[in-house]
């Protein structure tokens, strides 16, 4: 059964390569979660994977053949709360994700950092909760 509370706010992402981007994710610390291909080579109609804290985001494929939701790939930034942003960023040096911002303590009482997704999405890890 599942007991997950992160029912609110799903961020949904393109990607012209969501199995790949899928696959970047989890090497960060997310969990996989539904995986609804379509006919096309690689093509994925909706996915989506788990942060282990809480939250959730939608990864999907450009080339699918509804594009009511789709935006350009690259053109996205997620924030992911992060109870170690320590282990996050040395998963992200171990895969070689580009760095945006480096690990740093805030004024606001975070710490974390920034990285580009092969796609161009940026994705700030921290631990700033709100």
């Amino acid at each position: 059964m599942n007991t997950r509370t992160d029912t609110n706010i799903w961020p949904g992402i393109t990607c012209d390569d969501a199995l790949t981007e899928r696959d970047w994710l989890e090497s960060l610390g997310f969990d996989p979660g539904i995986l609804v291909e379509g006919d096309g080579d690689g093509e994925v109609i909706h996915s989506e994977m788990l942060w282990p804290d809480g939250g959730r985001v939608m990864i999907h494929s450009t080339c699918k053949t509804d594009t009511t939701f789709t935006t350009p790939a690259g053109s996205s930034s997620v924030y992911v709360v992060v109870t170690d942003p320590d282990a996050v960023y040395a998963k992200a040096q171990a895969v070689g994700a580009r760095l945006v911002r480096d690990m740093a303590e805030e004024d606001y009482g975070s710490r974390g950092f920034s990285i580009a997704d092969p796609e161009g999405n940026t994705w700030s890890f921290g631990t700033y909760a709100g």
